[in-house]
Order: C-alpha cells, then structure tokens, then sequence
C-alpha cells in the first residue's frame, strides 16, 4: 500500500515543486534583458563563425580526397 502512496505522491510533489518555481520567477527588468539578448546575439556569431570556419576547411579537404579518387 505504501507503494502507491509514494507513486502518487511524485505527481503532487512535482506540481508543488512547479508552483514554487512559478510564484518565484520575475519579468526581466528592461537592463536585464537587454543583457540576456546580448549574450545571445555573441553566442549566435561564434557559432556561425565556428560553423563558417569548419565549412572553409571541410571543403578543400573534401575536393583533395574525392579529387584523388
């Protein structure tokens, strides 16, 4: 019997838990977020310049190994 108690106790325990987190987050305030939009506007150029700079070394050394065959 104990068994389905505790099963039945991680749906309510997870609802308690998701209720507090909600009362306790907050809008970001205007400097807030225009930090967060920051750091992600750099995270999005350094990836796509990642990106970039695997694709300009994958395509000659592609061309050199398909080229040979």
């Amino acid at each position: 019997m104990s068994e389905i108690q505790d099963i039945l106790e991680i749906p309510k325990d997870f609802i308690k838990d998701g209720t507090q987190f909600l009362t306790r987050c907050t809008k970001p305030d205007k400097r807030e977020f225009i930090q967060i939009s920051k750091a992600v506007g750099v995270g999005f150029l350094v990836m796509g310049a990642i990106g970039y700079l695997i694709k300009l070394i994958h395509i000659p050394v592609n061309n050199i190994l398909v080229g040979a065959a």
